[in-house]
């Protein structure tokens, strides 16, 4: 299931329930904390998720997923791999 533009999974995301977030694909790229700019840049270009375009992984997404100290992916690049999975998937 498609849960969010840049491929990480909102399911049993701690936010969702405490902050009441209803991820960026609900809210149109603005979630809990504000505007997404992954999930803006995602959806202006017309993509469900950041897999349909052909700049994956583009330097905004790359830098979401491997040099976000705080809120960066574990293991690095993972939800760039769950966009791949994702388009591979639904061709």
């Amino acid at each position: 299931m498609i849960d969010s533009r840049c491929g990480l999974h909102c399911t049993g995301c701690e936010w969702k329930e405490t902050c009441g977030c209803g991820g960026c694909i609900e809210t149109n790229g603005h979630p809990f904390y504000g505007e997404c700019p992954v999930a803006i840049c995602c959806q202006s270009k017309g993509y469900k998720h950041c897999g349909e375009c052909p700049d994956i992984p583009c330097e905004l997404l790359y830098s979401f997923s491997y040099l976000d100290k705080e809120h960066g992916d574990n293991p690095p690049g993972a939800r760039i791999e769950q966009c791949k999975i994702w388009v591979k998937n639904n061709t």
